[in-house]
């Protein structure tokens, strides 16, 4: 396996396809999801050059990143591909000065909790959920 952080690597169309059909993802249009690849530093994980998964971190590079989009396709999964692709964006060196990391998970707790994240309930997070003008 192979994780790329070159954006010329992606099947959008699978990439999307698969987010669309995600629980969080569902909303999406494939111009959001386009705009969302091009704002983010994006994992690719490949095998033999076809794309099996990805990830992204979006956020100001230098102290702030969030992780989303988290996806393997289906018949890859159960094979760290996941882990992979996070530990990918955890050791960018584009990333290496970030010291706030953030994600949102309904599923994967596990998978996060390895890596250090832990549950927000100090009470200084906050959300604001909007709907998204497509």
């Amino acid at each position: 396996m192979e994780i790329s952080h070159d954006l010329t690597r992606l099947d959008f169309r699978a990439t999307s396809d698969l987010l669309r059909a995600s629980y969080w993802g569902g909303q999406r249009t494939d111009a959001i999801n386009r705009r969302a690849f091009e704002n983010s530093l994006c994992a690719i994980a490949l095998i033999d050059g076809r794309q099996v998964g990805f990830a992204r971190a979006s956020g100001d590079r230098a102290v702030f990143a969030r992780i989303s989009d988290v996806i393997v396709w289906p018949e890859h999964r159960g094979k760290g591909i996941g882990k992979a692709l996070v530990a990918s964006l955890l050791a960018h060196p584009d990333l290496s000065s970030v010291s706030t990391w953030m994600l949102n998970t309904s599923d994967a707790h596990e998978l996060y909790a390895r890596y250090g994240f832990r549950p927000t309930t100090d009470g200084n997070e906050m959300r604001l959920d909007r709907i998204a003008a497509g």
